[in-house]
């Protein structure tokens, strides 16, 4: 590249803030000046002279900076942000009568609260500043760390309510959740190469790969994650670009051998008898009013004693884990059922408005992480609200940014960051510029 395309090419990145984008500006621009180069030293003018030429043509290097400048600007999506703000502040609401089967007040696990929030906020800002799309490369490493480190919590993990639940290696203690994250990002890369799996021993290899964590989560037993994994995975695939042939061979393949192979491999894992309780117990809980219906018997009469604007923050906390699993029926019973409408609303607009952030990226890796991230709030929001009405049985699962807990806010934090660092990227495209006539 000549000396002057180079000046030429410092000057207008000089304007443009994003880093990211100035290798995919040079190299537009000098593709463009040597076409321009090319054309002028068709007749009797020497290269140099053409070089001068086309970047003449091409107009102000400070002017075409600030255009590209605008069109490279890293964006924030404000609208989510404060979405998420506000759900945080209500996240304090349930701690405020203090935690009475706990014997603690509301003060202490207010700071606490305050504390994860911090280091929260940390998490997504950290997943925030980076380029994304260099996780890309890195999918089969996430895909095969996940699996290892869900193995491992099988066979040795801590157990904590009859799961094994927290991944335990030296001095370093982490739920089993963290496998989750690191699943839904190894997803969004491979389908970004869906349409390479035409033959039926990739698609053999997808199947295997699709199915062998929900077995193991299944196993540890934690039936909650498997349902979030399942859900986000599918998601991603049905918004991945695969051609319809080929995603109806893969969708006809999993449900052949799913009820062949691995429905009755399920049904075999989860054929105990806790489980037969919880499901016996939500269809007809009178008859288990002194074991497994006992909780779904104080659910329903929690929200029958709620009312329109509920019994107040300070009347004590009639739900054990009303801070946490039982979130919303407590703030029901507290602030009634126009507050209940509300933070339902809330939760669904914030759902929504991650789902529209999905398109509005060019980028298939990002938009997968969008949708996939999408599916990871709304399959325990779902869950955990229709558990809460009493319309789902009981499962152990928190409610996004709100139920009280360290470890589940630092995981949804940072799928929120990444979703927000994809929002924030959306706009870095490849440049068309147009020369000065």
């Amino acid at each position: 590249m000549s000396r002057n395309f180079d000046e030429f090419l410092t000057k207008v990145t000089s304007k443009v803030k994003s880093k990211v984008a100035h290798g995919m500006i040079k190299k537009e621009l000098t593709n463009h000046l040597k076409e321009l180069s090319h054309a002028y030293q068709k007749g009797e003018t020497t290269k140099e002279e053409a070089d001068q030429k086309a970047i003449q043509e091409m107009g102000n290097p400070y002017t075409i900076g600030e255009n590209l400048n605008h069109l490279h600007k890293a964006r924030m999506d404000w609208s989510l942000l404060a979405l998420f703000i506000t759900i945080a502040g209500i996240s304090f609401l349930p701690l405020v009568g203090g935690i009475p089967h706990l014997s603690m007040p509301g003060p202490y696990f207010i700071g606490r609260q305050a504390t994860w929030y911090t280091l929260a906020i940390l998490v997504i800002l950290g997943f925030l500043f980076f380029d994304y799309r260099k996780l890309k490369k890195l999918c089969p490493v996430f895909y095969g760390v996940a699996l290892t480190l869900l193995l491992y919590t099988h066979f040795f993990g801590l157990e904590f309510n009859g799961a094994q639940r927290w991944i335990v290696i030296g001095e370093f203690i982490a739920d089993v959740t963290i496998t989750l994250f690191l699943f839904f990002i190894a997803w969004a890369g491979i389908f970004t190469k869906i349409n390479y799996y035409g033959t039926w021993k990739k698609q053999g290899l997808l199947l295997f790969l699709f199915w062998i964590p929900i077995l193991i989560y299944l196993a540890l037993p934690n039936y909650m994650l498997s349902f979030i994994y399942f859900f986000t995975v599918v998601a991603m695939f049905v918004f991945s670009g695969v051609k319809k042939k080929l995603a109806i061979q893969i969708s006809l393949t999993n449900c052949v051998v799913g009820f062949i192979v691995f429905i009755p491999i399920t049904y075999v894992v989860t054929s105990t008898p806790h489980m037969y309780n919880r499901l016996l117990a939500f269809f007809n809980p009178e008859a288990y009013a002194q074991t497994a219906g006992y909780i779904n018997m104080l659910i329903r009469d929690v929200l029958l004693q709620a009312g329109w604007f509920g019994n107040g923050l300070l009347t004590g906390n009639p739900l054990p884990e009303g801070h946490t699993d039982f979130a919303f029926p407590y703030l029901v019973y507290s602030l009634g059922w126009v507050f209940g409408i509300f933070l339902c609303l809330l939760l669904l607009l914030f759902i929504l408005r991650i789902s529209l952030n999905a398109f509005k990226t060019k980028d298939l890796f990002g938009r997968l992480l969008v949708i996939g991230g999408a599916a990871l709030f709304t399959v325990p929001i779902c869950w955990n609200i229709l558990m809460g009405l009493g319309l789902l049985p009981i499962m152990g699962v928190s409610l996004p940014f709100i139920s009280y807990g360290g470890t589940m806010l630092l995981f949804y934090a940072a799928v929120l960051g990444l979703i927000l660092n994809v929002y924030r990227r959306k706009d870095i495209v490849e440049p068309t510029i147009e020369t000065s006539s």
